[in-house]
């Protein structure tokens, strides 16, 4: 017997009891109708009465699953708003696993995948013997290594220069090459051509991405191999009979040194760390003092997240070999000592700018050796005055600044020098060292332009015979600054002739007027006529590939007592003249792996020059022409 259902009111009743013996069609066919009214309702919802005691509280949303109490409507989330258009979504969580697999060897993962394929010769990709991964030390068992984390770094430069100048040249005393000539200079034309093949390795232990290697030993060997040609004899060689043309070669060791790692300061790797040997320094940012590779001992690390760095230093001068300026190990060094300190604080006296406070302590006692150059010329002591030996004490005391005044690059260095020279060269006596030297460059970048000023003072000797050395000279200047080693002044020597034989106004990649014998071999000279300089120039960034450079530099002694002294004039005027240069550098990988520059300098000589060297035609200018190619691994 089957009952009929009562008829089902608008809002549906709860339905408590099931008979399977029920037909399920009119059941169906009223709860259809149910919930079709409760969705054409136009009445408000009927809230819970659980809701309306605590509207916080989550009410039920029916008993069976799938299903909705009637008249309940749950409260919408908060409102979705899009503030990046077009976004992706991320991934759900599910997308990413949950467990981690170990890799044997990390460093070769890149590999082992297909995506990078190791040459030994390609310097651009991960490459073993440039330092990306480390060597197995199983397979190297001649190295002293222990341990992991071993890593070597091979390098090797090709330097190549061509360059045609001219300059003063002195006519030889006993012959000459045209000896119809009675002017005191010849022809100022000569050829050089130098090849410097330089190559290095490191065998650094530690993980040197983001702290100082543990332990390094490094060793780098240079060979140049040079051909000069000029047009006067006794200028390459001391002996008369030798020819007017010269070609050597010479193997330096530049780089010979241990790197220890002495300890981290901080869970920053703030570091102390000691390097003993043959290494590169450079005591202030543009090297005006002292810029070189020597013999030495030196304790340097930093402190408060690389703001403060500093550095103790000791080095014993190597002599140098004369034609090629690299470092002689088969000779005796010199009786030469520096004993450096300096501190570096960033961000002093203002943000973006980097102070540093320098005090060098050299220490010279060559009184008593004489030493004579490859190509037979006296440089130790000096061809000046009484010829008589000398040495010295001086105290450099410096501050300098690098960085930037908002948006005014700017580097600076202020250096006094005090000490005393025994045996001045002007009086046999005794002197006071008291001299000063000033420099800054200020630059300011336009985009893809860069507009640079330079400024240099250097002081001269006043009065050569007043037992005061006034003259500022440097232990081993070669200057980043004033467009260096494109400028003409900067890059030539000009010999001193008339008032002492093989000796220049100033030196090869030097600036100072110092009046030394050589750079590399001399002393330093503080009877000297000084120098100032004023300049301008501007870099152009065409491509990012592909710079071109100018600059125009006018320069001036300070103070030509000492040179009239030693010409025997009354009268010599300070203008140097104006220097102009030019240069075209072309990276075509946009690395420092290849490089091109071409590059061209004149000096207009000034009323001082033409005095000290008078030639045919008077107001003649002086040129040089440099072609360089440097290729580095």
């Amino acid at each position: 017997m089957v009952a009929d259902l009562p008829p089902t009111p608008p809002v549906a009743a709860e339905v408590r009891i099931f008979d399977p013996f029920v037909s399920l069609g009119p059941f169906l066919a009223t709860q259809a109708a149910a919930e079709q009214a409760l969705d054409d309702a136009t009445t408000e919802p009927v809230e819970d009465e659980a809701a309306e005691r605590d509207p916080l509280a989550e009410p039920d949303n029916g008993i069976i699953d799938g299903r909705r109490r009637p008249g309940y409507q749950p409260r919408l989330p908060d409102k979705v708003t899009q503030e990046n258009i077009g976004a992706v979504r991320p991934p759900p969580p599910e997308a990413f696993p949950t467990e981690e697999f170990p890799i044997p060897d990390r460093w070769r993962l890149v590999e082992t995948l297909g995506l990078v394929k190791e040459r030994w010769y390609d310097p651009y990709n991960q490459n073993t013997y440039k330092g990306d991964r480390p060597i197995n030390p199983a397979k190297v068992p001649w190295l002293p290594i222990k341990g992991k984390d071993w890593f070597i770094v091979a390098s090797a430069v090709s330097d190549s220069v061509v360059e045609a100048r001219t300059f003063p040249i002195p006519v030889g005393v006993q012959t000459t090459e045209r000896p119809g000539d009675i002017d005191v200079f010849g022809r100022d034309g000569s050829e050089v051509y130098s090849q410097t093949f330089i190559v290095g390795a490191a065998l650094i232990k530690g993980l040197t991405a983001y702290k100082p290697p543990d332990i390094e030993y490094r060793v780098t060997l240079a060979l140049n191999a040079n051909y000069v040609n000029v047009p006067e004899k006794r200028v390459l060689f001391v002996e008369p009979s030798k020819p007017s043309r010269r070609f050597d070669h010479f193997v330096g060791v530049q780089e010979l040194f241990l790197d220890y790692h002495i300890r981290n300061t901080s869970d920053r790797y703030d570091f102390e760390s000691i390097r003993v040997g043959i290494q590169p320094f450079q005591s202030d940012f543009r090297g005006f003092l002292f810029n070189d590779q020597q013999l030495g001992i030196r304790y340097f690390g930093n402190r408060d997240n690389n703001r403060w760095q500093y550095n103790l230093a000791a080095f014993w001068r190597l002599e140098k070999d004369t034609n090629s300026g690299l470092n002689s190990v088969v000779q005796r060094p010199r009786n030469d000592w520096l004993f450096i300190a300096n501190l570096y604080r960033q961000d002093l006296p203002i943000p973006g700018l980097t102070s540093q406070i320098t005090v060098v302590y050299n220490m010279n006692r060559e009184r008593d050796r004489v030493e004579i150059d490859d190509n037979g010329f006296p440089v130790r002591p000096a061809l000046l005055g009484d010829l008589r030996g000398r040495e010295y004490d001086v105290a450099y005391l410096g501050y300098s600044a690098d960085g930037r005044i908002g948006r005014i690059n700017l580097s600076a260095s202020f250096y006094a020098a005090l000490g005393t020279d025994r045996a001045s060269f002007f009086t046999g006596r005794n002197a006071k060292i008291r001299a000063g030297f000033a420099a800054a460059e200020a630059s300011y970048d336009v985009d893809w332009l860069r507009f640079r000023l330079s400024g240099l003072y250097a002081s001269g000797d006043h009065d050569p015979f007043d037992d005061k050395e006034t003259g500022f000279d440097a232990i081993f200047e070669n200057p980043v600054f004033a467009g260096a080693d494109t400028s003409y002044w900067i890059r030539q020597t000009i010999p001193f002739a008339g008032g002492g034989r093989a000796i220049s106004v100033n030196g090869r990649n030097g600036i100072l007027n110092s009046l030394r014998s050589s750079k590399e071999q001399g002393q330093s000279n503080f009877n000297n006529p000084g120098t100032i300089m004023v300049g301008a120039g501007a870099d152009f960034d065409l491509t990012p590939t592909f710079r071109l450079s100018a600059n125009a530099n006018h320069l001036w002694f300070e103070n030509t007592s000492s040179l009239r002294v030693l010409r025997s004039e009354g009268s010599i005027p300070n203008d140097i003249g104006f220097d102009l240069s030019a240069a075209a550098i072309w990276r075509p990988k946009a690395t420092q792996n290849i490089v091109f520059r071409l590059s061209a300098a004149a000096l207009h000589p000034g009323k001082g020059f033409k005095d000290l060297f008078t030639n045919r035609p008077r107001d003649r200018q002086y040129y040089s022409l440099l072609a360089n190619v440097i290729l580095t691994y």
